[in-house]
């Protein structure tokens, strides 16, 4: 087992559990699949309660330590393939290329051949007096005496031993003496320009049908549209005028519904009829991938559509911020194993809302045993009860609850709010509070070594704080403080009365103390003029430093201390690795080792100083930030911990210098500006429940776990994701749907407790082809690649990168044994799935995963940290770019957005076949975006958008467009500035040429293009065809 931070022994000793990947890669038998059931020690994170005493709350802000939980968390089971895949040997006349794993298998003409390649509103209130709308509300004043399920006992511990791991696939590509894109022999000539017809394919399962069984426990009538006049029988009479539903995976017309509403408790007859389909579903096209080359839409991919009844899925949670895996849930663990896919969430659940509805109630109805909220998918089963739609208890609806704002009517509780919408929020009422909420409260803690200051990063940190200061998120009880350091800790006094900030230096960084405790945290608003003083005077004060030690550990425990009484947020920068006092680090990187053809060393932290100090800062409430602005190596896997466990984030700009990298210093001003300005939340903590049966085993992300299914989050924020992984421990067989709920209790920076829930609803299957039909596959893939960050800490990198390819094979594979009965030649897919050897192929080529290149160690982990930190909208576009054609855009498909015309030119394949050098390619790669100009580039083009009159004539290190008063200028300047207020970062443009540096990086990105280190598509396409064909 490592030793690593990410291991899972919980915490720095065995007493925490901890955040991002608390669970260590213990392989299971090959044969058991992704979502292998938990081991016999595993408890149910949600098992079936009986009504319980009220217990203490389980959102505690207090300000204690975590009490260390004896706890371990599930295994993540990444898998190897069920089949033995030996390690193929090269033939003995093949001279292999060493940093190549996959062999050529040219079994089948190519039909497209490989390409050469070169290179808020007011509240809502219980009183009838008050409308209902969306948006803020007026702060309260809280107690949280919050009455929750009794606790639920720990993990047993789990055997840390390992299976063997699978051997990594010691496969050659044939030799060729063209280092790019030269296709092998076998693969060489024109591919017949026809053939024969493939064959029909159909499944085992007959036509794409679930087979639902009938719902057993009855729910009676429910919402979401029952009418005034509530039923009291469990089974309502079925109306002649119901409208057949939406069937998402069919064209074919279904029977009319049982009922005039429909609701998760009628799920039964309604999906029976909407699996009565003659036709197959578009999800279900069988794809031959090697055969079908342009399978990208032409704009982004829509998640799919879960198999619900129209009035359900209307009221279901937006996919931007609470998506499955598998949005057709299997009723057994059994059938999920089968299917080789993986199932678990993926949540945004901070996210900016432009539509948020707010609550304000004296009364927060919920479950009584499992404390579920209500939500639109529960069942009233008559005027006065409803049914929790994740344990079935019948609850009492509250008095005050009859009453529905909106309509300023009393006796519908089915048309209230919290029952007309998936995601919303609550202003809580004092139950949910111990004690008043905490004041905003911001520590700035800087590097002011040789090393920082001579980079220029204090100088747009300051000035970017002047600029700011007035939209700190907060009220008049904001506080602010600031501590530098080198080899010695620099406090500031503050307050109030002083003519001038006054430092403090402790020297002693063996045992730091608080000189003077009252004055170093000090009220913005009180003290603000000695603020901007001290931010005036900072950059000077060091300009003519000397000392090259950095003490960041010693300035880290100065900071909890400061913090401890109240919480807060830590914003720390630095730039060097840090070399004295406590939690001091040692150069690990070896140069010559970056461009490694199998493992990477040094992936785990070197000391658990910063993760133990990370868990001490939960416990009160302090998240930490980091900022590395080095170009030196920092051990970021060491210092990282500090913000993975207290559910901060990081940022990181390499080689960051004022004057010789303005592009980073440009891109760190827009994102210092965002998370100076962006909403905030502080002492959260989110809990995730599921219907009976299902379990949650695996969580993604910065954080602390403090129990089975609570993340402690000292801060949130809105650019934040998390994944978890689930598995089923009971068989779902009767039922027809199942539910799953966020619930995040947080203190916004106005002092107002508020809990914000989302609830997902998705439909429950018995057949593999639905299971297949709902499958999401950027969320499938964006899970596996958390996965598979853990593997390679826990493990190695060849692992992972095993792990990851085999997740395809697995996939495919189970496709075509188990649902095609009529087998044909090549490589077939579900349309659904079309993309994942695509998506898998670029997660190999990714910083993160990639080998045989040149690659730094901190640039290595911060990607493997992007990867579980990011949501999935701005992830997928690091790990697979878009790409567009620019020159020739029209209006053609435009959107207009606030009178602003935006063009939407099509989405074009990552290979260099689709580069012209008489075009301009813009390459969309999250954090950054390259405006590819080809050497003949057409003159009105280069005029009338660069602004300059030859090829020649272009800036080497162009980095924004200019204004022209042309179309051409005015269409591509809308286009990037609609993609960047797509995210919440800023990506800057560079504007490159076939002599520009970043040539290099921007042709890396192609990534169905082959290079000296890994396959192209196709031949990765032909490598996937040898493994399923065995």
């Amino acid at each position: 087992m490592s030793s690593s931070g990410f291991a899972s022994q919980n915490g720095a000793g065995a007493t925490y559990a901890n955040g991002l990947s608390q669970n260590p890669v213990a392989l299971y038998p090959s044969n058991q699949g992704y979502m292998t059931p938990p081991q016999p020690g595993y408890l149910n994170a949600m098992p079936a309660k009986a009504p319980t005493p009220p217990a203490p709350s389980c959102y505690n802000p207090s300000r204690q330590q975590p009490s260390p939980v004896a706890m371990s968390q599930h295994p993540l089971s990444l898998p190897s393939s069920p089949n033995h895949r030996p390690a193929l040997v090269p033939p003995a006349h093949t001279p292999p290329l060493t940093n190549s794993f996959y062999q050529q298998h040219p079994q089948q003409p190519p039909r497209w051949p490989p390409p050469a390649v070169n290179h808020a509103s007011p509240a809502l209130i219980s009183t009838p007096q008050q409308p209902y709308s969306t948006g803020t509300s007026t702060p309260l004043v809280f107690q949280n005496t919050m009455q929750s399920p009794a606790p639920l006992p720990p993990y047993s511990a789990l055997n840390n031993t390992h299976m063997p791991a699978a051997p990594a696939l010691n496969i050659v590509a044939p030799h060729t003496h063209h280092s790019f894109g030269k296709p092998p022999a076998a693969l060489r000539g024109t591919p017949p320009p026809s053939g024969p017809p493939p064959p029909l394919v159909t499944h085992n399962d007959g036509p794409y049908s679930a087979q639902p069984g009938a719902m057993n426990r009855l729910m009676g009538t429910a919402y979401p549209s029952l009418q005034p006049a509530y039923q009291s029988v469990p089974t309502p009479q079925k109306p002649p005028h119901m409208q057949p539903a939406a069937q998402p995976y069919s064209t074919a017309a279904a029977p009319q519904y049982q009922q005039p509403t429909v609701s998760a408790a009628q799920l039964g007859p309604s999906l029976a009829a909407l699996n009565l389909q003659s036709q197959m579903p578009e999800a279900l096209r069988v794809v031959n991938l090697l055969q079908e080359r342009s399978l990208l839409p032409p704009g982004a991919v829509t998640p799919p559509t879960p198999c619900l009844p129209q009035d359900l899925q209307r009221l279901n949670c937006s996919p931007e911020v609470f998506r499955c895996t598998l949005t057709s849930i299997p009723q057994t663990q059994t059938l999920l194993n089968k299917a080789k896919l993986p199932l678990g969430l993926l949540l945004h659940p901070f996210k900016d809302l432009s539509q948020l509805p707010v609550v304000t109630s004296s009364t927060i109805v919920r479950c009584r045993s499992c404390r579920t909220y209500i939500n639109p998918f529960v069942s009233f089963l008559d005027q006065r009860r409803w049914k929790c739609n994740l344990c079935y208890r019948v609850n009492d609806v509250p008095e005050e609850f009859m009453y529905n704002p909106v309509s300023r009517s009393y006796g519908e509780p089915h048309k209230r709010p919290e029952v007309q919408n998936a995601t919303i929020e609550f202003i809580a009422p004092s139950e949910y509070m111990l004690r008043p909420p905490q004041p905003a409260v911001y520590l700035f803690v800087l590097d002011v070594s040789h090393n920082a200051v001579e980079t220029g990063y204090l100088d747009v940190v300051c000035q970017s704080l002047l600029d700011n200061l007035n939209s700190l998120p907060g009220d008049a009880r904001t506080k602010i403080g600031f501590i530098t350091f080198d080899s010695t800790i620099h406090f500031y006094n503050l307050q109030e009365g002083l003519s001038q900030p006054q430092m403090l230096i402790v020297s002693d960084i063996e045992d730091v103390f608080l000189p003077t405790p009252d004055s170093l945290l000090v009220n913005l608003s009180e003290c603000k003029e000695l603020v901007q003083d001290l931010l005036r005077s900072l950059p000077q004060m060091f300009s003519k430093t000397m000392e090259t030690q950095s003490a960041l550990g010693p300035a880290l425990q100065g900071a909890f201390k400061l913090l401890s009484p109240t919480g807060g947020r830590v914003s720390v920068f630095q730039t060097q690795l840090p070399a004295v006092g406590a939690g001091a680090l040692k150069p690990r990187e070896e140069p010559s080792q970056r461009a490694a053809v199998k493992d990477v060393q040094h992936l785990s932290p070197a000391t658990d100083f910063y993760k133990k100090l990370a868990l001490d800062c939960s416990g009160q409430q302090i998240a930490v930030d980091l900022f590395l602005l080095s170009a030196q190596y920092c051990d970021l896997a060491s210092l990282g911990c500090i913000s993975r466990y207290s559910a901060g984030c990081v940022y990181y700009y390499p080689s960051y210098h004022n004057h010789h990298n303005p592009s980073q210093t440009e891109r760190f001003q827009k994102d210092f500006k965002r998370y100076l300005t962006r909403k905030i939340g502080f002492e959260a903590v989110m809990r995730i429940r599921c219907t009976k049966g299902l379990s949650i085993h695996t969580f993604h992300g910065n954080f602390f776990v403090r129990s089975t299914d609570l993340l402690s989050l000292p801060n949130v924020n809105p650019d934040a994701g998390f994944a978890v992984q689930m598995s089923i421990e009971e068989n779902l067989l009767d039922m027809q749907v199942v539910s799953f709920q966020a619930a995040l209790l947080y203190t916004s920076s106005k002092g107002e407790r508020r809990i914000r829930v989302h609830t997902l609803c998705l439909p429950v299957v018995s057949s593999l082809s639905d299971i297949f039909a709902g499958a999401d596959v950027q969320a499938v893939t964006a899970l596996l690649a958390s996965m598979a960050v853990d593997r390679s800490v826990s493990a190695s990198l060849s692992d992972a990168r095993d792990a990851l390819t085999n997740a395809a094979i697995d996939s495919l594979t189970s496709y075509r044994t188990s649902v095609l009965t009529i087998q044909q030649p090549g490589l077939l897919s579900p349309a659904c799935l079309c993309l994942f050897p695509l998506y898998i192929l670029a997660l190999l080529k990714y910083k993160a995963f990639r080998t045989g290149t040149s690659a730094r160690l901190d640039e290595r982990v911060f990607a493997m940290c992007q990867l579980k930190y990011q949501p999935l909208a701005y992830l997928m576009l690091m790990v697979h770019p878009a790409l567009y054609r620019v020159d020739n855009m029209t209006d053609e498909g435009a959107l207009n957005i606030n009178e602003r015309t935006v063009p939407q030119p099509r989405v074009l394949q990552l290979t260099v076949e689709k580069l012209s050098g008489d075009g301009a390619f813009l390459m969309d790669h999250g954090t950054v975006l390259y405006l590819w100009i080809g050497r003949n580039c057409s003159p009105t083009f280069l005029t009338q958008v660069l602004g300059v009159q030859s090829y020649a004539a272009v800036p080497q290190n162009m980095k924004q467009l200019p204004e022209l008063d042309t179309t051409e200028s005015s269409r591509i300047r809308a286009f990037i500035d609609w993609l960047r207020e797509q995210r919440p970062f800023y990506p800057i443009l560079h504007i490159i040429k076939d002599e520009s540096e970043l040539k290099a990086e921007f042709m890396h990105n192609m990534t169905e293009d082959r290079t000296e280190s890994a396959l192209s598509y196709y031949e990765f396409l032909l490598h996937l065809q040898q493994q399923i064909s065995k």
